[in-house]
């Protein structure tokens, strides 16, 4: 088995001329942690996304997988974390079918909460409503189901286990012709779960933020509504949810949108919405590299902005204020019927170089537009930035753009969970990092390919798996980078003063990506186990990997 590569904190030191976390004050950490892998369990399906989301009972010590291939749950034994082993596989979608006489889709998320486990499963087709599988957790038997939203993406429970909160990312059919509403699910846990009905579901919605509707004017400027032909309700596709420590609040990311939604919890709705901005790739410590075909590792300022589009959103508590951590993977809509991606190169070519070229755009990109090796290569959204122009199936007509914007922010952010205001960003610390770690060879590599440099002009490494934990006191975030593989830690005890730890991956580049050498491949899913719920009383992160097909487990220990 190939050791994983591991950069701790002290060789950053030395690679990087000090911790750089984008952020100039003292972190003062007075413990540190290492992660090191323990072992995996291995599907052996490749690129068929057969390891997805993970969830952890302590009590059973098993870990529960998505398995979107196959669109069941397995069940893995933890008993040993260096070597954990299928004990069987729940078949989620019949199980609900059986109940309901509906032909369902796959199993897109799975959580745990004293002994009940609960499946978020789409439908067919998933503009079609979806629903929520419930099990015991003990022998494994199914309880009952109920419907939610359209395509029901992530589950959780309340940390008192009251409440099951849904986010229902309601997305569109390819053509565009079919735009359900997004929404979130709540759903009230009787003390008999085996009571549970469909009246004991509210479906929270964003009708009354439509133009004309009653909470318009509370809509911010910024958040993303672009769709063709969509009300606000059908436009916002919530991805991925946390709910504070004292269970009033749940926090949904809208990755699409670029924003952030804030439901009560208590009075079941929605209490705001907040868009997230933008970052600015032309200030120091934002450095990224844009060009897929530069032939080597180019971190540099560019004049562009990026989305930060998060995908996992998770939360914590510092002085009794909630901080949210978001992984800002960045996503675009790309369908047959609607696409908004564009080149930049494609830019320059088909309207002819109309982009305005003020101070200072025009000193650094006038003639870089339509070089593949600089700016040209760089995907960016043909639905902001645009002046005097129309859209057709989202592609420019004679428009004049005053700004490029990117997909994603390359980074983890926290927030306030109060303001929506963004306390610390990691900036340019990831492909930095990633590219002293792992040179040429395997910089901004994709998941599925061993090309250098393949992902540069989409989202660089791709931060998209997030979890986080408490250890001796401190509070460690843990990010996994979808693209280039690996995890990065960060000790964010205190938010604004977050300080990079470590570097861990256990990608081998030289060996072929569809084999049981390369290691692990795409980490879409985390799950953070404390030392008092281990198995080997020592901490874990579980992660699975979607292009490998892999659930691997990590072991932190304090740092030598």
């Amino acid at each position: 088995m190939r050791l994983p590569i591991a950069l701790p904190l002290c060789v950053t030191v030395a690679l990087l001329g000090g911790c750089a976390t984008s952020n100039n004050e003292q972190a003062g950490a007075t413990t540190s942690i290492e992660l090191s892998f323990l072992g995996r369990y291995e599907s052996g399906i490749f690129d068929g996304s057969a390891a997805e989301i993970v969830a952890y009972d302590a009590k059973t010590q098993e870990t529960f997988v998505i398995n979107a291939n196959s669109g069941k749950v397995d069940v893995l034994s933890m008993s040993n974390p260096a070597a954990p082993y299928k004990i069987k596989t729940l078949d989620v979608s019949a199980d609900v079918s059986a109940l309901t006489g509906l032909s369902l889709g796959a199993a897109n998320s799975v959580n745990v909460h004293s002994g009940i486990m609960a499946a978020a499963i789409e439908a067919k087709p998933k503009q079609d409503m979806g629903y929520i599988a419930f099990y015991n957790i003990n022998d494994h038997t199914f309880i009952t189901a109920v419907k939610v939203g359209a395509l029901p993406d992530m589950v959780t429970f309340s940390h008192d286990g009251k409440q099951v909160i849904v986010a229902n990312e309601g997305e569109p059919n390819d053509e565009y012709t079919i735009d359900p509403e997004g929404s979130v699910s709540i759903i009230t846990l009787p003390n008999d779960i085996t009571t549970l009905t469909q009246s004991d579901v509210t479906q929270v919605t964003f009708r009354d933020f439509n133009n004309g509707g009653s909470r318009a004017s509370e809509r911010p400027d910024g958040l993303r509504i672009f769709g063709p032909n969509a009300s606000v309700a059908q436009d916002l596709e919530p991805e991925y949810v946390t709910i504070s420590k004292d269970n009033r609040y749940a926090f949904v990311s809208l990755q699409e949108n670029n924003g952030i939604a804030k439901i009560d919890l208590m009075k079941k709705s929605v209490s705001t919405i907040w868009a997230l901005g933008t970052k600015d790739y032309n200030q120091t410590g934002n450095e990224l590299d844009v060009s897929d075909k530069d032939k080597t590792i180019q971190l540099k300022n560019w004049p562009v902005l990026g989305l930060y589009q998060p995908d996992t959103i998770a939360s914590y508590t510092v002085s009794g204020k909630t901080y949210l951590v978001t992984a800002n993977e960045g996503d675009s809509r790309d369908y047959k019927g609607f696409s908004e991606e564009y080149r930049v190169k494609e830019l320059a070519d088909e309207l002819n170089s109309r982009l305005a070229l003020t101070s200072p755009l025009k000193h650094e990109i006038e003639g870089k537009l339509d070089d593949s090796r600089n700016l040209g290569r760089m995907k960016f959204t043909s639905t902001l930035g645009a002046q005097d122009c129309k859209l057709t199936k989202g592609a420019p007509n004679n428009c004049t753009y005053t700004q490029l914007y990117g997909y994603g922010a390359r980074s983890f952010s926290i927030w306030s969970g109060d303001t929506g205001e963004q306390v610390f960003d990691s900036g340019s610390d990831f492909e930095r990092i990633t590219a002293k770690a792992l040179g040429e060879k395997g910089f901004n590599a994709s998941n599925d390919s061993n090309k250098t440099d393949a992902r540069s002009d989409d989202k660089g490494p791709e931060p998209e798996a997030l979890t986080v934990g408490q250890i001796d006191g401190r509070t460690y975030a843990f990010i996994g980078l979808e693209r280039v593989g690996g995890i990065m830690v960060y000790d964010i005890t205190v938010p604004k003063k977050s300080q990079f730890i470590q570097y861990l991956t256990s990608r081998d580049f030289d060996a072929k990506v569809d084999t049981s050498a390369a290691g692990d491949l795409g980490p879409e899913g985390m799950a953070f186990v404390s030392k008092e719920d281990s198995p080997s009383g020592q901490a874990l992160l579980i992660v699975g990997n979607e292009v490998s097909g892999t659930t691997s487990v990590y072991g932190i220990s304090p740092s030598k």
